[in-house]
């Protein structure tokens, strides 16, 4: 259902339960039981100069977090990947000169219902939403690398609650982050597994360089990133050879690259671990650096130039 073209010229639409609508009209009932306890999914993907990236990757991704947590949108894949296409054509006449978009899907069981309330919808509810990518923000990474530090609440087990699916509930890796953002608000936390091995940020999986061999954490507990699988790809693209094994603290102390992979990062050079220096601290280091121009030649975009540029 479309709006009249003079209501949204200025204001980006979302796509929410059937309808296109501004976002600010998007209103999910406070008995959602997604704004109760957590319990929806949702994912996330970017643009490439205004061109969405891996859309029916991320939405496989997005349907097994579904799958997982037994909820039924309503509609198959292909309809989510069409209507996430739709929604950068209808809101990219408000992309900012250089700037790009994430998009997200994002679906919550419905509403908790008693049965008197009257509710008009009590289904999952559905939202297709977008947002400018946060490059000003991220920008001076780029430049000088990312700080990681571990903090000392570790990461959901699997056995608990699979990090292979994506939900709503991120309090797990929120309360981890803020000891890590309380005293170094430019860092970044990484969380340990529940056997001391390192597992992933906040939408963000981490890689290490060592003796050539490029290492990541093992897919049982970690969110699976399709950057992450991209880089893994590549590697073996470009002959480098690469490992999915447990990483412990000595391994990320002693590595002679680390860098972070997302969708809205790509690929992001860590300069320091727990506060000492990666290596001897060249940003990016040889292996990363081959990684990244594949990476920028795959989706047709110089990201690293695309966040350097909003460096005041």
């Amino acid at each position: 259902m479309s709006q009249p073209a003079h209501r949204l010229a200025n204001e980006r639409i979302a796509w929410f339960n059937g309808k296109w609508v501004p976002e600010r009209e998007v209103m999910v009932p406070f008995r959602d039981r997604s704004w109760l306890y957590g319990d929806g999914a949702f994912d996330m993907t970017r643009t490439f100069d205004g061109h969405i990236f891996r859309i029916k990757e991320h939405i496989d991704r997005f349907y097994r977090s579904l799958r997982y947590l037994r909820i039924d949108p309503g509609m198959g894949p292909a309809e989510m990947v069409a209507l996430s296409e739709e929604i950068v054509e209808r809101n990219n006449h408000l992309r900012q000169e250089g700037g790009d978009w994430w998009v997200g899907q994002r679906v919550s069981r419905g509403v908790n219902a008693v049965g008197d309330e009257g509710w008009e919808h009590t289904g999952p509810n559905v939202v297709i939403e977008m947002m400018p990518l946060p490059f000003k923000a991220r920008a001076k990474m780029y430049r000088d690398g990312a700080e990681v530090i571990v903090p000392p609440v570790r990461r959901t087990a699997p056995d608990m609650l699979s990090p292979r699916a994506k939900t709503h509930n991120y309090l797990n890796m929120i309360v981890a982050e803020q000891p890590v953002k309380a005293a170094n608000p430019d860092a970044w936390a990484v969380l340990l597994d529940e056997n001391g091995n390192l597992a992933e940020g906040i939408g963000s999986n981490i890689f290490i360089v060592r003796d050539g061999v490029l290492k990541t954490p093992r897919e049982k507990f970690v969110l699976p990133g399709v950057s992450r699988q991209m880089t893994i790809d590549m590697a073996h693209k470009l002959g480098v050879k690469f490992e999915e094994r447990d990483i412990d603290m000595f391994d990320a102390a002693t590595a002679d690259e680390m860098f972070l992979t997302s969708t809205s990062l790509c690929i992001l050079p860590v300069s320091s671990f727990n506060g000492q220096k990666v290596a001897d601290g060249a940003i990016p280091g040889p292996v990363t650096q081959k990684l990244i121009a594949a990476y920028s030649a795959e989706v047709g975009c110089d990201f690293v130039a695309q966040y350097l540029k909003h460096i005041d």
